[in-house]
């Protein structure tokens, strides 16, 4: 590390070849080169002022262009004082120019000091990497050992900091945790304020927990602060609760958010149901799941059924531990038939005709979705949320209002003769000769 903080320069730039790796000092050819590359200022004022001495002449000049490169300039009113080595190389209005072979040394110099630097930089680099690469193995211990150090430290200063808690893993399958809070937000929000929850998960009794709630209640956040303790815990680390009992997981599998796949051509729904497919084709009984608002890209019939449907695969087949949010609450039935589903829902106060979330779980299901109270807070004109409240009414007391027909994306097949005339028969009064007459006229139908 010394040898490299000797060598190099604090930050050095992303590519080699750019230059300006090595630091001043180290290397006596990279100086030179550098101070050539800029100009060779120094040279050239040492020059000027050694000939200025030697020929006598105060006004002689070095100077440089392009055609013949550095050159001295002397005015004719001194062009008697010329000295005899100087060779001449153009005469202009006001006086000559020469060249000395010092000159020309310099030029090339200095023309060839980047490509020497470049070079240079490039071998002092090449025998720092080579010094390095004989303790790759040293360098890189030492490195994942600083690294773990650092994660411990910085895991050890949050939960010192946060008040975080010792979880208890086990290879059981239940997860409980107490009072606990999503890590991210309760740091961005005023000490204290962050509202804990409750969790418990158990494969042989409460398997399944479905979360009902308005939008902006929670839900989301109560799933996410869960699978997050799941996986801090698992990684050695203390966790945001008060008490935390956490059965090994496998894999945390999440379908949340909303979000099409333009690339390969995927709707919103459909990246959706992909997601939900992996999740019932690889979850297992030691897997936690968390699902949020599954089926509501599509119509309310057929994202009722799907919702529904996942929720008892996952509960029938899977026995995954698995927390499921949903607007839907017909869901909230399962629970009814399901001796593993548990209902729980996002606390909201209504007071004085506003509503008020609590962020508190408790046990049961909501039965109201509070989405046109949302939908005010979001600032939506007042006339379009009276005629929301207006239809909602009318819904809600059944009326119909027009066509919901929703059309499938496979073609209906047409009635068929033979089902129509089979479904027709009295299997109790027919003989065994109007049987044999009705098979031959359902073959000829066919």
């Amino acid at each position: 590390a010394a040898r490299l903080a000797k060598a190099l320069v604090d930050e050095p730039p992303y590519l080699v070849k750019d230059g300006g790796v090595i630091r001043e000092g180290y290397d006596k050819t990279v100086d030179e080169c550098r101070r050539l590359a800029d100009g060779g200022k120094d040279e050239i004022l040492a020059i000027e002022a050694r000939e200025q001495k030697d020929s006598g002449i105060a006004t002689l000049k070095v100077r440089y262009n392009r055609v013949f490169g550095y050159y001295i300039e002397i005015t004719k009113t001194h062009l008697a004082k010329v000295p005899a080595r100087y060779i001449r190389k153009q005469t202009i209005a006001t006086g000559e120019r020469y060249v000395t072979p010092e000159l020309a040394e310099l030029e090339k110099k200095v023309l060839t000091a980047e490509e020497t630097l470049l070079a240079r930089e490039a071998e002092l680099f090449k025998a720092e990497v080579m010094a390095v690469a004989e303790v790759a193995a040293q360098v890189s211990a030492a490195g994942a050992a600083l690294a773990l150090a650092d994660a411990c430290a910085s895991l050890a200063d949050v939960a010192a900091r946060r008040g975080y808690c010792r979880p208890v893993v086990d290879d059981g399958l239940v997860l409980e945790l107490t009072d606990a809070r999503h890590p991210v937000i309760e740091a961005m929000l005023p000490s204290g304020s962050f509202v804990p929850n409750d969790c418990r998960l158990d494969p042989d009794a409460e398997q399944l927990v479905l979360i009902t709630g308005p939008n902006m209640a929670g839900k989301s956040t109560y799933m996410r602060q869960v699978a997050q303790i799941a996986l801090l815990a698992q990684i050695g680390s203390f966790v945001p609760a008060k008490a935390a009992q956490i059965g090994v997981c496998d894999r945390v599998f999440t379908r949340v958010g909303a979000a099409d796949n333009l690339s390969r051509g995927d709707s919103t729904f459909m990246v959706e149901m992909r997601e939900t497919a992996q999740i019932l084709g690889k979850a297992t009984r030691r897997s936690l799941v968390i699902l949020d608002e599954v089926g509501r890209g599509t119509s309310t019939f057929d994202g009722v059924s799907i919702a529904w449907a996942v929720a008892e695969h996952l509960h029938d087949a899977i026995g995954a531990r698995t927390l499921f949010a949903t607007h839907y609450h017909e869901l909230v039935a399962l629970a009814d038939s399901r001796p593993r589903v548990r209902n729980v829902s996002v606390a909201v106060r209504e007071h004085k005709n506003e509503i008020v979330f609590l962020r508190r779980v408790v046990p049961g299901g909501a039965n109201k979705s509070y989405g046109v109270d949302v939908a005010r807070l979001a600032g939506l004109p007042k006339q379009v949320i009276a005629r929301s409240r207006e239809i909602m009414t009318r819904l809600e007391g059944g009326a119909q209002l027009g066509s919901t027909t929703q059309l499938s994306l496979l073609p209906t097949a047409a009635p068929s003769p033979v089902v129509g005339k089979i479904a027709s028969i009295d299997i109790n009064n027919m003989t065994p000769l109007e049987a044999l007459k009705l098979l031959a006229d359902l073959k000829a139908l066919v």
